[in-house]
């Protein structure tokens, strides 16, 4: 029989309003709605299907003081993770929220009605005590971050009942809700179930530790990665996904479950420990593997980490007894070539020969295209890994050149189309200033805010575009620094981005203008001309810079492709 839930009932309230589905539909249309966000949407997808039992709703202030001074609820109950309903006053204001008032939660995907919250308050919390009490107060800690930045100044907390469950289009069967995760191990006849968490790729050492932690406890497996939102910076879901069914078949027949858990993760260490907990032992395990530096997201910028390394399983540990699971402590495996076995390296004799490889150096590998040993990874989970992160040669990226006008960037841009399609291998796209300016921004002019919107389409355009495998080369002025590293945030998401600096002084633009286009400046017929009556700012964070007043076109295009080159981007000229 499954473990029983957090709070002794599982609170599925899709089962529970399904009977009143249609007065429910019928209500919701007729209030006012609030659209959520991606990360309410993964929250409430748990609240509606029980996965974050004992709650029935998004927290109200007395719930949301106890969970971040005690780590309880208001009725005492054991909950580590702030769940809210974060809104802003313009909303509170035009919703009329207030308590007693009744609101339509809606997806921002579909415009589907999920849910109807009715209000026990509108709160203020006090956002600095939480990101002390909860997450550990430093100011780089991600979840700070968008504690600071992203949420809304109020949270809005009250009970809620079940419309709609959430439309999912990709691995729909793997979805299970925690009555169907409990139905399902039922009907397999599995009494104890090894959960284990994870956010990366799976490979042997990971098949190795779950294998052995389940045979060690007479139990199965379920492996329940997070699909919702994760660290930045992480695999995408959708090669993740493919890596677990690749290498589900490795694992004895019959012993192991696949199911996807659509959490928003905090990447909270201790904190997010004890509430991961909480939802596996909603979801029917009764042991969880938790890690070194579980849920921890790293170092910050010192090179300090935000967690010990143990403190999760510390913490866990700590309210075992309330948590009714069992920790397993997850052992660093190692793979010993002579008997060609895994073992924990912890029991590994002095002076046996070991073998291993870094996160880093995989990602390096897969970078270049060097081979990945069978010892470390299953044949068919690189294969999956290599589709998803193609060599550098095959990758697409972005070539953003800045500069005066007149400084060179166009014929530069020009010759570089030119010598990528000579090449071959990718398609290349070429994105002049005056092309997007007359295609994509005609309505646009050149004050500050109009030169920055045409600077962020076109790095969407370039995100696009590289995301797809193109080599896109851009030569816009942008004369403004934030707005070419917002370009470059937006780029990086999906490829590579250089920027360089075409850093022909003003005065040799100036001189060598055949178009006149300066004198009219100076004569004051053209308003806010870059170097003449409006800034440049030079950037600092240039990956080369160029000059051609000192320069030839052909000598400037050769040194990009050096650049390339060396980055494995291209092949030998």
């Amino acid at each position: 029989m499954a473990n029983p839930p957090h709070g002794g009932v599982l609170k599925d309230l899709l089962a529970r309003d399904a009977p009143r589905h249609n007065e429910l539909a019928a209500e919701a249309e007729k209030l006012p709605a609030v659209v959520l966000t991606e990360r309410q949407l993964c929250d409430l997808e748990l609240i509606l299907n029980g996965g974050f039992s004992p709650l029935e709703g998004f927290m109200n202030e007395k719930d949301y003081n106890g969970v971040v001074e005690n780590v309880r609820l208001a009725d005492g109950a054991l909950f580590s993770m702030p769940i809210c309903l974060d809104v802003s006053q313009q909303t509170v204001e035009r919703l009329k929220m207030k308590a007693g008032a009744r609101i339509t939660l809606r997806d921002f995907r579909d415009d589907r009605n999920l849910a109807i919250l009715t209000i026990d308050d509108v709160y203020k919390p006090d956002k600095q005590k939480e990101a002390q009490e909860v997450f550990g107060g430093d100011p780089e800690h991600p979840a700070i971050k968008f504690l600071m930045e992203s949420t809304k100044e109020f949270y809005v907390g009250g009970k809620i009942q079940a419309v709609n469950r959430l439309n999912h289009y990709d691995y729909v069967a793997l979805r299970y809700t925690p009555a169907e995760l409990r139905t399902h191990f039922e009907k397999l006849g599995w009494a104890r179930v090894v959960a284990f968490q994870t956010r990366n790729p799976m490979h042997r050492a990971h098949r190795e530790l779950t294998v052995r932690a389940a045979r060690a406890r007479q139990a199965n497996v379920l492996i329940h990665p997070v699909v919702g939102l994760t660290k930045p910076g992480d695999i995408d879901h959708f090669t993740r996904v493919r890596v677990y069914q690749a290498l589900m078949p490795r694992y004895p027949n019959g012993m192991a479950v696949l199911g996807l858990l659509g959490l928003a993760m905090r990447m909270g260490g201790p904190r997010e420990a004890i509430w991961h907990a909480i939802i596996r032992k909603n979801h029917g395990a009764t042991h969880f593997i938790i890690g070194r530096d579980h849920a921890g997201p790293g170092k910050n910028s010192a090179g300090k980490d935000f967690y010990g390394p143990y403190d999760a399983q510390y913490a866990v540990e700590k309210y075992k007894d309330e948590l009714g699971i069992e920790v397993v402590e997850f052992q660093m495996m190692t793979y010993l070539p002579d008997s060609d076995e895994y073992r924990p390296k912890d029991q590994v004799p002095a002076g046996v020969k070991t073998l291993d490889i870094s996160g880093t150096e995989l990602r390096r590998r897969l970078k270049v295209g060097a081979p990945i040993p069978e010892w470390f990874s299953y044949p068919e989970v690189v294969k999956v890994l290599r589709e998803s992160n193609p060599p550098r040669a095959t990758q697409g990226f972005t070539i953003f050149l800045t500069g005066y006008q007149n400084s060179g960037k166009d014929a530069v841009a020009r010759a570089l189309q030119v010598t990528f399609n000579e090449q071959g291998g990718r398609p290349v796209s070429l994105l002049l200033g005056e092309t997007v300016r007359h295609e994509l921004s005609a309505e646009l002019g050149f004050t500050k805010e109009d030169r920055d919107t045409n600077i962020a389409r076109i790095a969407f355009v370039a995100a696009e575009l590289t995301k797809a495998g193109a080599a896109v080369i851009a030569a816009p002025i942008a004369p403004f620094d934030e707005a070419r590293k917002d370009a470059r945030d937006t780029v990086e998401r999906f490829g590579s981005f250089f920027l360089v600096h075409v850093a022909t002084p003003l005065e040799y633009c100036e001189k060598t203008d055949r178009r006149g286009v300066y004198a009219r400046a100076r004569r004051n017929s053209i308003k806010n001309f870059t170097g003449v009556n409006d800034p440049y700012e030079a950037p600092s964070d240039a990956d080369l810079t160029v000059d051609c007043s000192k320069q030839t076109v052909r000598s400037i295009v050769h040194e990009i492709v050096l650049m390339l080159e060396s980055q494995g981007f291209l092949g030998s000229s």
